[in-house]
């Protein structure tokens, strides 16, 4: 079920009636139902999947939290008969179970799903090998990736590895658990929360409140529009140039460059917004993914901006992890020693960067254009990192901090080169980007910019007007969000402002939203993951 149906504005309206006409005891429940309902229209083989980590995730996480019980209770009951040689070593047992109750839970759901992710990537790089060797390939797999399993997979995980550190208490329903890993909002596309965020907007009882819920879906029509005047319109000229490499080159690729960078983030930011949305109706606060990242004036400063939900993760449960472990300790120790304070003391934050953006790529997507992505954004982090001093000091002798072009220089600069680092996600093959990417200073075409070429790709002169509205409406809406809520800004004007503002919107939908003959939305970029 397509946020953009109207089937799911069915489905939201009928569960919204009956979430607060229930007693609120009884709220998370009716969330809980909807939530498996809504799952079963992606198919109903795929529950099988979301069952098995909600399960697995949520035992682990109980006998980690009973295994800490029985030990305080323990040593409790022993603290005279004890020693302290005892205690040690008695922690040190229930500690190694723990361990091994989390890690098999781990595996066991990651190992789910890579089998479901990327087995056919692993058995047609094998088939490469043996392609080499003259052998017979072998045959893929008939493998349907279910719905939101990254998502959801990384929610149950976070939420494992949280109880094994002690930062929260294991979650004694397991159904309230459920309806965690499966909240129907966040099930497509994210954003990826922990369980003390939305614990108390989950199973705290709510009570209508009608600026709650006009906010809600006041949030949701702006994710409306993002998705279907921006997004779902400008992908039909983006589609027609990379779906022809052989005519689309040169000029044509810096055009491709802008039209992804605003097709995916009014994707996958409109889709954020309908879900954060629908989470707000019911009195849930899903976290924020986006905070204006085409404002960055870096590529570090990027990433804390986009998607952040995934940064945070990775950080916290790659990044961190890899960086205190005892071996990695161990060889810092060692680096220092041998090859000099300087390279020593970073040796850690390369090897953890690279292991965080190397998962990164992975996770994305099932092809060595997405590990090379991934890797593309490390090499670009280390190497801007290692050059900040030299950045500072070039800031400082020709004093350009504030200085407001300098600044536009930045936000330029960082846009395009992201644009470009995203073109892995446009074609078919590492070589096909390398060679398109680097075609645009060669391809001798400049006039396709405007010489009425880009009339030919799909779009009309009535599409780029929408366009060039939506783009400058989200980068006025942007701007206004620098100094706070944009809708509580609108909420402090007057009944008829207020009215033609939300009226217009709704009508730039139903008026000038990218349908046609046969009308299906198109899927979210992030549905994949």
């Amino acid at each position: 079920m397509q946020f953009v149906s109207y089937g799911f504005l069915l489905f939201l309206t009928v569960v919204f009636i009956v979430y607060y006409l229930v007693p609120g005891r009884f709220q998370w429940m009716v969330l809980l139902a909807a939530s498996y309902v809504f799952y079963l229209f992606a198919g109903p083989k795929y529950l099988i999947y979301i069952v098995a980590t909600t399960l697995t995730t949520w035992l682990a996480a109980r006998q980690i939290d009973l295994l800490k019980n029985r030990q305080d209770v323990y040593l409790e009951e022993n603290k005279k008969s004890l020693g302290r040689e005892e205690k040690k070593l008695y922690k040190a047992a229930t500690k190694k179970k723990q361990r091994f109750m989390m890690l098999g839970a781990l595996l066991l759901n990651l190992g789910i799903l890579a089998v479901v992710k990327y087995t056919n990537f692993a058995i047609s790089n094998i088939n490469a090998v043996i392609g080499l060797a003259g052998g017979e390939p072998i045959g893929l797999v008939s493998l349907v990736l279910p719905l939101g399993i990254s998502f959801y997979t990384f929610r149950a995980l976070s939420y494992l590895i949280d109880v094994y550190r002690k930062t929260i208490p294991a979650e004694k329903n397991v159904f309230k658990f459920a309806l965690f890993v499966s909240f129907f909002p966040q099930l497509i596309q994210g954003p990826i929360s922990r369980f003390n965020q939305l614990e108390s907007g989950l199973f705290t009882p709510h009570r209508l409140n009608w600026k709650r819920v006009s906010f809600g879906l006041q949030r949701m029509l702006w994710g409306y529009v993002k998705k279907m005047v921006i997004a779902d319109r400008i992908v039909i000229g983006l589609t027609t140039m990379t779906g022809d490499t052989a005519t689309y080159t040169g000029a044509y690729v810096l055009v491709e460059v802008f039209f992804y960078a605003i097709q995916l983030y009014a994707d996958f930011s409109g889709g954020l917004d309908m879900a954060i949305g629908a989470g707000q109706i019911f009195g849930v606060t899903l976290p924020e993914n986006f905070e204006r990242p085409f404002f960055s004036k870096s590529i570090k400063e990027y990433w804390n901006r986009w998607h952040i939900t995934m940064g945070a993760w990775f950080t916290d449960y790659i990044f961190y992890p890899i960086s205190v472990c005892k071996p990695m300790l161990n060889l810092s120790k060692w680096s220092r020693t041998h090859l000099g304070p300087v390279l020593g003391r970073r040796l850690s934050v390369y090897l953890s960067s690279f292991a965080v953006w190397l998962a990164t790529g992975v996770w994305h997507g099932a092809s060595w254009n997405f590990v090379f992505w991934g890797l593309s954004n490390y090499l670009v982090i280390m190497v801007s990192q290692e050059f900040e001093p030299l950045y500072r000091r070039f800031h400082q002798r020709f004093n350009v901090d504030g200085n407001l072009l300098y600044k536009v220089f930045q936000v330029a600069r960082t846009f395009l080169l992201m644009g470009f680092l995203r073109m892995y996600d446009c074609y078919d093959s590492v070589l096909t980007t390398w060679r398109m990417v680097a075609g645009v200073p060669f391809g001798g075409n400049w006039n396709v910019l405007w010489d009425g070429s880009l009339m030919q790709i799909g779009l009309t002169t009535a599409d780029y007007v929408i366009l060039a509205a939506g783009i400058l409406l989200m980068f006025l809406v942007s701007m206004s969000q620098r100094s706070g809520s944009v809708r509580e800004k609108i909420h402090a004007k007057p009944f008829a402002v207020r009215f033609v503002i939300w009226t217009t919107l709704f009508m730039a939908v139903l008026l000038a939203g990218a349908y046609g003959i046969g009308y299906d939305a198109s899927n979210f970029i992030y549905n994949q993951f």
